[in-house]
C-alpha cells in the first residue's frame, strides 16, 4: 500500500493578502472555487486504488482547519502530525516515515506538498506507478516536471542514464537559474523542474537520512518517540523538534544519496507559488485579463484582478496583479510578484496583524469576523457550528453583549443556563464565567459587542475546553 504524506506546513507568503500565516494558501480555494488546495491534493488520489489514507504533517496552529477540511470531503487522515515549529521538509518527512513504519515496515511513501495544482490526473497516476517500481527497489524517487518554458522561479534537476520505468539517475540538482540559463536548460532537454514531490520506502528514506544528516534523524526520532496523542492529532515533542536542524530533503538527502532517481512527468503541474503562477491557471479574456469576483475593466490588458469583498475597477493599466480583501489591497507588477514576500516581512517587523490573519478568523467551533472597532469597543460577527461549543471562559477587562440573528444559543452565565432565540439578546458582565453553545441543527449566528479597557484575544481565561486549548 502506498501511503501519501501531505506536507501542509507552509505559510504561502507570496500569495498575500489572501494567504496569511494563520490561514495559509493550502487552506484556500485558489484554483477551484469549491475546494482548497489541500482538499484537491487529497481528492486527486481517491481514484487511485493502491493509495491509502494520508499522513498529514501540519503546523499545530492549523490543526483544526486541516481536520475540518478533511471532514468536509469525507477523507479522514491516517494521522495528522503536528509540528510545533517549521523545520523544512527533511524533518517533516522523517516523522511521517516513522509513523508509516508503525503501520508497515514495507510502507511506500508518496510525498506531496499540499499546495500544488495538477491538471493531468491520468499522467500523474502513471508517474506514481513508475515511481512505485523504483521505490520497491530501494531507490529514492523525485518527480521532475517536463518544462514548457524557461522558468527562473524553480530549481532544476539534470537527468542522466535511463534506469527503466521512465526513471533516470540524477546527474545534479541546480539552483534557480537566470533567464538565459533556463532557456539553455529547456533547449538541452535533460533538465526538469524540481517539483518537491517524492516517492520511496519509509525505511529507505530513514536509512539515507541517518547516513547523511544524522542530527536531523536523531532529533526527528526523539520528537516522534516523545509525541503525545491530542484528540485526533499526534503532537510531536516540542523541545526535541524545536532543536532539530532546519533543512530540505533536497539538501539533506537527495543531493547526496546514490539511490536517487528522477522520473520526468508531464502532468500539468504548478506549485501555485506566486500570483503570476496562479494567474496562469485561470482563464483570461481577449485582452489577457483574468477576473475573479466583482470586477469592472476598461482599457486594461494582461492583468490578474481578484475581488473578495468589494467592487474592483481598473482603467488604463496593464501587466498588474490587483487583489482586494476586506483589510488589505495588493497592487503589484507581474514581474515583481516574487517580492510580495518582502511586504509580508515588513508587516511582520512592524507587528501588524495583516500578515498573520484575516478579519475572519476560524476556530474549531466556527468563526468570528471583525465588523467595527474603536477605543473601548469592538463588534464581531460570530458563527457557531451545529452542536459546537466555545470554552467555559472569563475576561478580566471586557463585558460582552450578544444578539442572536440566526438559530438558537444556549448560554451559560455564572450559575445560570438559558436559551436565547433569534432577535433576543443577553449580557455577559466583566469577570463572569460564561459559555456559548449551539444546540441546534443549523449554524448559530450572532453579533457580539465587546466593551472595556482591553479587548485583545489574549484576555481569555479558560476553565473547560473540549478542544484542549488553554488560551486560544
Amino acid at each position: 500500500m502506498i501511503i501519501p504524506v501531505i506536507l501542509s506546513g507552509g505559510t504561502g507568503s507570496r500569495l498575500w493578502p489572501l494567504s496569511r500565516e494563520l490561514y495559509p494558501k493550502q487552506l484556500l480555494n485558489l484554483v477551484n472555487p469549491n475546494t482548497s488546495l489541500l482538499q484537491e491534493t487529497v481528492e486527486r488520489l481517491v481514484g487511485f486504488k493502491e493509495v491509502g489514507a494520508p499522513i498529514v504533517v501540519c503546523n499545530e496552529e492549523h490543526r483544526f482547519m486541516v481536520a475540518e477540511q478533511l471532514r468536509q470531503i469525507a477523507q479522514p487522515a491516517e494521522s495528522i502530525v503536528l509540528e510545533p515549529v517549521g523545520r523544512n521538509t527533511a524533518p517533516a518527512i522523517a516523522v511521517a516515515a516513522l509513523k508509516a513504519m508503525q503501520l508497515s515496515s514495507e510502507a511506500v511513501l508518496l510525498v506531496l506538498p499540499a499546495d500544488h495544482a495538477i491538471q493531468k490526473i491520468e499522467a500523474f497516476y502513471k508517474a506514481i506507478l513508475y515511481g512505485q517500481q523504483h521505490a520497491q527497489q530501494d531507490r529514492l524517487v523525485t518527480f521532475g516536471i517536463v518544462p514548457d518554458h524557461p522558468e527562473t522561479g524553480y530549481g532544476y534537476i539534470k537527468a542522466s542514464e535511463s534506469l527503466g520505468f521512465s526513471g533516470h539517475s540524477i546527474d545534479c540538482f541546480v539552483e534557480k537559474p537566470d533567464q538565459a540559463t533556463a532557456a539553455g536548460y529547456v533547449a538541452e532537454g535533460s533538465y526538469f523542474w524540481n517539483s518537491g514531490m517524492f516517492m520511496f520506502k519509509a525505511a529507505t528514506y530513514l536509512e539515507e537520512l541517518k547516513a547523511y544528516a544524522v542530527d536531523i534523524y536523531n532529533a526527528a526520532k526523539q520528537a516522534f518517540e516523545g509525541a503525545e496523542a491530542d484528540l485526533d492529532f499526534l503532537r510531536l515533542d516540542k523541545a526535541s523538534f524545536t532543536a532539530c536542524p532546519e533543512d530540505s530533503i533536497d539538501y539533506a538527502v537527495m543531493e547526496k544519496t546514490s539511490k536517487g532517481v528522477v522520473i520526468p512527468a508531464d502532468i500539468g503541474w504548478s506549485d501555485v507559488g506566486s500570483w503570476r503562477a496562479l494567474a496562469e491557471l485561470h482563464a483570461s479574456d481577449a485582452h489577457g485579463n483574468s477576473q475573479l469576483g466583482d470586477v469592472v475593466l476598461r482599457d486594461t490588458q494582461n492583468c490578474y484582478l481578484r475581488s473578495e469583498k468589494r467592487l474592483l475597477a481598473a482603467v488604463g493599466v496593464k501587466d498588474l496583479v490587483v487583489v482586494e480583501t476586506d483589510d488589505a489591497v495588493l497592487v503589484a507588477h507581474k514581474d515583481k510578484v516574487q517580492d510580495v514576500k518582502k511586504i509580508v516581512e515588513e508587516l511582520k517587523s512592524q507587528h501588524r496583524s495583516e500578515y498573520l490573519l484575516h478579519k475572519k478568523v476560524y476556530r474549531p467551533w466556527g468563526s468570528y469576523e471583525g465588523i467595527d472597532e474603536a477605543e473601548r469597543f469592538q463588534v464581531k460577527r460570530i458563527t457557531v457550528k451545529p452542536g459546537a461549543s466555545l470554552s467555559l471562559q472569563m475576561h478580566h477587562h471586557r463585558a460582552e453583549h450578544w444578539v442572536v440573528v440566526k438559530g438558537t444559543a444556549q448560554v451559560t452565565c455564572g450559575d445560570k443556563e438559558y436559551l436565547i432565540a433569534e432577535n433576543e439578546s443577553t449580557y455577559i458582565p466583566l469577570g463572569e464565567q460564561h459559555r456559548l453553545e449551539n444546540p441546534g441543527k443549523i449554524p448559530l449566528e450572532l453579533i457580539e459587542v465587546q466593551s472595556g479597557s482591553y479587548l485583545g484575544e489574549d484576555d481569555i481565561v479558560r476553565f473547560d475546553d473540549v478542544y484542549g486549548r488553554t488560551r486560544k
